[in-house]
């Protein structure tokens, strides 16, 4: 898939969110999912086509700055901290099912597709306006208290916008954005069936999601693999010295690799499409319906300038309904010398 026409970018920095949704999907959480802002950049070219401008928004990059969920930090195990709902008629509490959330402060870049005599300089303050009365992922827009920063850059020329990117990524930093890592997954599978020939991609999706360790003997095979300990009588009172006899150390699998972490990046079709109305309580019953289950793949944070292209930073999406394939893609391509 190649990404969508665009003309220009435009530039929303230091957006502050309150209360975002942090459940990203039904096994993830800590960001919200590339469909939540895909959906906002949908809800916002609808809003901006009301308001008399005309824009296609084709493609969406997040970029965050600051990011705090809110967690209970009990040690090893951390719990979302929710609100208390509202009691009902009965004076019980009502049975609201609470989401994570999660506080943030973002810069969005929208792909835009449209010729340079119909661009305007007050479009970015109106796309702005607009933007500042809507919701990101659930979450409140708090706008900052010095006027924001609106930049677009036009492209030089198809394929060429190295240029472009590295004036966009000064204003990005300090940050990070997340880019899809498809390749990753292909690479884990391959080494697992080195070891487990039946691994699926799965497999590889679960081995990518946690930090697996792994003990490395020593290199001597003579030397014990024990430990042996020494107490040792001082005048301040006793001491204890652990004598080890072997040089073996305990491994992890991410060294390397960078921030990587298990995302959703679309849905999958569990079935046919529904003529509209056939379903009952859906939510919009003037539109087909389908029933759809998540899809995930691996991400991985990288900082703005760490790109070579806006192509590498933006979102978009690839929709395949005769497959069953409602999914995001990002082409981000991992340079040979990194």
């Amino acid at each position: 898939m190649s990404l969508p026409a665009i003309s220009h970018v435009l530039v929303i920095p230091r957006l502050r969110v309150q209360n975002a949704n942090a459940i990203s999907s039904p096994l993830t959480h800590g960001f919200p999912s590339m469909t939540a802002f895909l959906g906002l950049m949908w809800a916002l070219e609808r809003q901006l086509k009301q308001a008399g401008l005309d824009l296609p928004l084709n493609a969406v990059g997040v970029v965050c700055h600051d990011h705090q969920e809110l967690v209970t930090d009990d040690g090893f195990v951390k719990s979302f901290r929710l609100t208390r709902n509202p009691i009902d008629k009965s004076g019980k509490t009502a049975a609201i099912v609470e989401e994570g959330r999660i506080h943030l402060e973002i810069s969005l870049v929208f792909g835009v597709n449209i010729g340079t005599d119909e661009w305007r300089e007050e479009y970015p303050a109106q796309v702005a306006e607009i933007l500042n009365r809507m919701r990101i992922a659930g979450g409140t827009i708090h706008p900052q208290a010095k006027p924001w920063l609106r930049r677009y850059q036009p492209f030089a020329e198809p394929n060429s916008d190295s240029e472009v990117m590295k004036k966009i990524s000064r204003q990005l930093l300090p940050g990070f954005t997340l880019v899809a890592r498809d390749d990753l997954l292909d690479q884990r599978l391959q080494a697992l069936k080195n070891t487990q020939p039946d691994a699926t991609r799965l497999d590889a999706w679960l081995s990518l999601s946690r930090i697996n360790w792994h003990y490395q003997p020593a290199s001597d095979n003579t030397a014990e693999e024990t430990a042996e300990e020494v107490m040792q009588e001082t005048t301040e009172g006793k001491t204890k010295k652990t004598a080890e006899k072997t040089q073996g150390e305990w491994q992890h699998d991410r060294t390397g690799q960078g921030w990587i972490v298990p995302i959703p990046v679309g849905y999958g079709a569990l079935g046919d499409v529904h003529p509209a109305g056939a379903v009952a309580n859906s939510r919009d019953p003037q539109t087909p319906f389908r029933f759809v289950e998540s899809l995930f793949s691996i991400g991985q944070w990288l900082a703005p300038h760490r790109l070579n292209s806006i192509e590498q930073l933006l979102w978009y999406v690839d929709s395949q309904p005769e497959n069953g394939l409602y999914r995001c893609r990002n082409n981000f391509i991992k340079p040979h010398n990194d």
